[in-house]
């Protein structure tokens, strides 16, 4: 299962053992006041009310007489208590208690036969009291009307004191919210009484809405009303400095009846009919962390044919409608439509048909969202009851009395990954699985396993590429508000692939008008998303192509032997030993991929360049963050992107049991080489168009297995077309090990010709061989000729100092004997003083004896 649904709280087992346990209590148990009565069979009318910020869960029953008790589960010591007995046979409309437990505060009507109340009979009322509890004492009404009326006391996000006051909100059917100032004191000791109890001050918070939400962790209040027939949605923060404010007002395009009513985790709403709830609009906010707010909505059904479903991305400006295709469907199915917070990823889900993961932090792309239809297995894996979805992933089974904390499957994720065949799909698998958390190097090593068998299974997307690039994200992000609009979380920026089963359609929404000017928190992210939005387009993320432009002018520099500033190079270099650094001191294991074993002085370049880069990247759009917070970021990014190329290097490596013996150039290529050489191939086409570098090493190993695995003409063309780069390293191995055959000389001849010149003057060195010695000779002459100017000539030839009567070469040597002997700093190599006219005259006559095949 997609989901994971983990118990937090089972009324059978977390409530009734503790209540059979009272049976042995006293008959004066059930009255006023008194322990729990006896349960005997009434085990059905126990059923939870309300659930606390602080996660402590109300919950009621009726005795054998009827009487109705109210009791409580502490989440943290995981006990439970007796609060208050009621002694008639009355049907409990709301509850909530204080955060100190001293006050009840219970909406009651009176019960029908069928002991559930759907509508208040006329001239029965609906009582809001407000008990004293600790102990049990005073009873105030608070409200005495012909409509329904909800309860939620407010708590305080600072809990280590109690506050001098108590706020509690009343909701009512007739659409108003008020918020009650209660004083508490201490009488007696330890008896806590209501101060002035028959003047509670009052105030209203919001009247004429036609829909409202509380959202208990955060303590705020979401609610819409109708301006000329338009939905506004409006939110009011509460504070725990007793004060409240209208943080924004936002315009929903959504169809709303004046004259209907509908609350959401306002505790249970068991006076909806749960058979009719398809046939009711479903609508919840959402919001998490990240300063994200997302509306979902769901209108009444017309058909069971197809749904229809929208969700508002406030923070990130725009709205998409899904309509997903259910097909014929047996008339017993009546079960609605689930939205689901869970973080990052917002689940929709219809019993029997289809879930849907909604990606709500990159919302843009729809192969970032998973969507599952058609295998009972994966659609039927939540209850069919209604799940009511509560702040911090929250998920609450009214019927059943389960209070679960739902969480996405990684193993399950990593199973479908293997068994799925649409690119759409895995696409979206990768990334909820690095979103869940956990251990990173545990999921890095699954999903690098599925690529190592799986290498061309992809057609829409490089999944090696994505795969670095999402990781790399993950394991920065979620450490710094912001990242996700800095950093990219994806290599793919444009997907138009259909998902099978469902269409949508996208449209820009209007933004939340904030109406305070100071934000913090939550409200300070949630501005920030909307400030960018408004502002910052085209879009911040960071790319290479400035690291491109200047890596390749770095490199050309040096060929053509101007340099930049030593400092500036050399601080680029420092950045690179840092990454470096950085890498091996987080790898616990020795490594067998012979990488990072030599200088590679053009990869050092590309990895400084983009430390450097990106830390500028940062410190502009970074705003509030430290800088040396931010460049040890960017050498934890930069590492992350190396050490991902290196476990999946190492993974192969692991698996297919290569030896460090592979880099001689020895015997004939294995099977395992061969699959190692074309994993290191789709690795460098990964990187190579985003131009991301590579751990320093990487093109000498993948040079060594091209020419083990490869035929002569084709490896040419992988040199040839840039696959493979010739590195110094590499190619001196090639020399050293290779003998004179002619097949070897063939190869060495064919490399040595593609090398750049610097390079190329060091290897014909290595290699004793009559053809190295002309090209040696060649750039000897080349370079003495640049500047050559002509003098008179001799009057007369020394025969006597030229091995050979050959009057053109004993002239041509004469010319190279002078200029030598005019200049010798201008040919001298270094290190080889050995290369002299003498030495080229030697070189020339064995080439002309080669080719007269003398």
């Amino acid at each position: 299962m997609a989901l994971r649904l983990v118990s937090d709280f089972d009324l059978r087992k977390d409530v009734l053992p503790w209540l059979r346990a009272q049976r042995a209590a006293p008959a004066a148990a059930g009255a006023r006041g008194g322990g729990p009565g006896v349960l005997e069979n009434n085990y059905e009318s126990l059923r939870i009310l309300n659930v606390e910020r602080n996660g402590n869960i109300i919950y009621t029953y009726k005795d054998n007489e009827g009487n109705v008790f109210f009791g409580l589960y502490d989440c943290q010591t995981r006990q439970n208590e007796h609060l208050y007995t009621f002694e008639k046979d009355l049907h409990v409309v709301s509850c909530s208690v204080n955060s100190e437990r001293t006050l009840l505060a219970v909406s009651l009507v009176h019960s029908t036969k069928e002991g559930r109340k759907n509508e208040l009979q006329p001239g029965s009322k609906c009582l809001t009291l407000l008990v004293e509890i600790h102990p049990v004492n005073n009873v105030k009404v608070l409200k005495a009307v012909d409509s329904y009326i909800w309860v939620q006391f407010l708590y305080p996000h600072v809990e280590s004191h109690p506050l001098p006051e108590n706020h509690l909100l009343l909701i009512s059917e007739e659409k108003y919210i008020e918020k009650f100032h209660i004083q508490v004191i201490q009488e007696d000791g330890n008896r806590a009484v209501i101060k002035d109890s028959g003047h509670l001050p009052r105030e209203r918070v919001a009247e004429e809405f036609v829909w409202a939400q509380w959202d208990m962790s955060e303590q705020r209040l979401y609610y819409i009303d109708l301006k000329k027939s338009r939905s506004i949605l409006k939110c009011i923060q509460f504070s725990a400095d007793e004060k409240f404010n209208l943080m924004f007002e936002a315009p929903l395009d959504i169809t709303l009846s004046d004259s209907g009513f509908k609350l959401v985790n306002f505790g249970c709403d068991d006076l909806q009919d749960p058979e009719n709830l398809s046939k009711h609009l479903t609508l919840c906010v959402f919001t998490n962390h990240t300063g994200s707010l997302c509306v979902c909505y769901s209108p009444k059904f017309d058909s069971w044919e197809k749904i229809t479903y929208s969700v508002f991305y406030f923070h990130k400006g725009h709205s998409k409608t899904f309509t997903a295709a259910l097909g014929s469907v047996d008339s017993h199915v009546t079960k609605g439509l689930t939205f689901l917070n869970l973080d990052y990823y917002v689940a929709v889900y219809l019993p029997g048909h289809f879930f849907h993961l909604l990606n709500i932090q990159h919302p843009d792309l729809t192969c970032h969202s998973l969507f599952l239809t058609g295998n009972s297995e994966v659609v039927d894996m939540l209850p069919h009851s209604p799940l009511q979805s509560l702040s911090g992933s929250l998920v609450l089974d009214w019927c059943s009395g389960k209070l679960y904390r739902a969480l996405l499957n990684q193993s399950y994720l990593l199973q479908f990954l293997w068994n799925t065949q649409l690119d759409c799909e895995k696409m979206a698998v990768l990334h909820c699985v690095l979103s869940c958390g956990g251990d990173p190097r545990f999921l890095e090593a699954k999903i690098i396993q599925w690529i190592s068998e799986n290498l061309s299974a992809c057609h829409s997307f490089d999944f090696i590429q994505e795969f670095i690039i999402a990781s790399s994200y993950w394991s920065i992000c979620p450490e710094t508000s912001n990242m996700d609009k800095l950093l990219p979380h994806s290599s793919v920026l444009i997907w138009n692939t259909e998902i099978p089963g469902i269409t949508l359609a996208t449209e820009e929404i209007a933004l939340p008008f904030m109406k305070v000017h100071s934000f913090k928190g939550y409200w300070e992210k949630l501005n920030s998303n909307l400030e960018y939005v408004k502002y910052s387009k085209p879009h911040l993320h960071y790319n290479n192509s400035m690291v491109r432009k200047e890596w390749h002018n770095l490199i050309s520099e040096e060929k053509t032997g101007r340099r930049r500033s030593m400092v500036y190079v050399r601080n680029i270099l420092d950045n690179a030993t840092k990454v470096i650094s950085n890498l091996e001191a987080r790898n616990f294991e020795p490594r067998l991929t012979p990488l990072f074993q030599e200088e590679d002085h053009n990869q050092r370049l590309l990895i400084g360049l983009m430390v450097s880069e990106l830390k500028d990247h940062l410190l502009r759009h970074l705003q509030g963050v430290e800088k040396k917070k931010i460049e040890q970021m960017v050498l934890d990014y930069v590492s992350k992107l190396l050490d991902l190329i290196c476990q999946i290097l190492e993974t192969s490596w692991r698996k297919h049991n290569l030896h460090p013996c592979v880099l001689r150039f020895s015997g004939r290529a294995s099977a395992a080489e061969f699959t190692v050489f074309y994993i290191m191939t789709r690795i460098l086409e990964a990187t190579r168009s985003l131009f991301l570098p590579l751990p320093p090493g990487f093109h000498t190993l993948h040079t060594i297995l091209g020419v083990h695995c490869l035929p002569l003409h084709n490896l040419l063309h992988y040199i040839d077309s840039g696959v493979l780069l010739l590195t110094e390293t590499a190619v001196t191995r090639l020399m050293k090990d290779l003998d004179n055959t002619e097949k070897n000389e063939r190869l060495k001849f064919s490399i040595i010709v593609r090398l750049p010149p610097l390079i190329g003057q060091k290897i014909c060195r290595l290699w004793d061989h009559p053809m190295s010695s002309n090209i040696i000779s060649r750039n000897h002459v080349k370079r003495l000729l640049q500047n050559y100017k002509k003098k008179p000539p001799s009057s007369m030839i020394d025969k006597s100092s030229f091995s050979v009567d050959f009057l053109p070469l004993n002239y041509f040597i004469e010319i190279l004997t002078d200029i030598e002997s005019s200049n010798q700093a201008l040919y001298a190599f270094e290190g080889h003083d050995n290369v002299d006219a003498k030495f080229v005259e030697e070189a020339a006559l064995k080439h002309t004896m080669m080719l007269l095949g003398l």
